[in-house]
């Protein structure tokens, strides 16, 4: 009798788990679905300085491969695509806020244009992943690439119709969303790659990931004394 209440209880807490999670699911692809009608919002140009959001796996690897970009002035990890004010790391991390790890690109136009950014964003990461990038998975890993205006959206809609050319149609796993707010995240999560070089995922996770996309496109990497 205890064997079988032990089974009868594991397996409603795995019912309800498994609840929660499509409840979870189905709430992010509302949300998802009610961000695309919305119009997006521009971000205006600071001392001639301009920025672009992305969403590709863990927060650390994509700030670190735009750090590496020429006419990329800074690169800052937070949040972003989903539907709760002032989202944390913790809360994100459950799915239930529909946020994904985002960065801030900000870069000068003079030296790297939208599209190169673009060509960036999808160059170094595995396109046709669904929620995630590597070993990390979850919705607050999916990819999403944020436009503020038709011209950016023209830009990302033609990208995407070329590489599905080559892996086929629909199988690019991008959302493509209007902008509408980042949150930065904690201050620990900044240039985490570059402080902490030894730490056992920068090691076997990021620093592959960013070399890769070094090897990939040299023409695009700063050089010293360089923007």
């Amino acid at each position: 009798m205890k064997k079988y209440i032990v089974l009868t209880t594991f397996s409603l807490l795995v019912a309800l788990n498994v609840s929660c999670q499509s409840k979870t699911k189905d709430k992010n692809k509302d949300a998802t679905a009610i961000a695309q009608k919305q119009t997006p919002v521009k971000v205006a140009p600071v001392n001639g300085l301009e920025k672009a959001y992305f969403a590709s796996g863990c927060f650390w690897c994509v700030e670190a491969v735009y750090e590496s970009v020429k006419g990329v002035e800074e690169s800052i990890s937070g949040y972003s695509g989903g539907h709760t004010e002032n989202p944390t790391y913790e809360a994100s991390n459950t799915g239930r806020t529909g946020h994904a790890e985002a960065v801030e690109i900000i870069y000068n136009p003079k030296y790297v244009s939208f599209s190169d950014l673009v060509d960036v964003y999808f160059g170094s990461q595995n396109i046709t992943q669904v929620n995630g990038q590597g070993p990390d998975n979850g919705s607050q890993y999916r990819s999403i690439i944020f436009y503020q205006d038709d011209v950016q959206k023209k830009i990302i809609d033609t990208k995407i119709a070329e590489l599905e050319k080559e892996v086929g149609e629909g199988k690019v796993a991008a959302e493509v969303l209007p902008f509408q707010k980042f949150w930065i995240a904690e201050d620990y999560h900044q240039n985490y790659e570059r402080l902490h070089p030894n730490q056992p995922y920068i090691q076997g996770v990021s620093i592959p990931r960013l070399n890769k996309f070094k090897k990939k496109f040299p023409q695009l990497l700063k050089e010293d004394g360089n923007h």
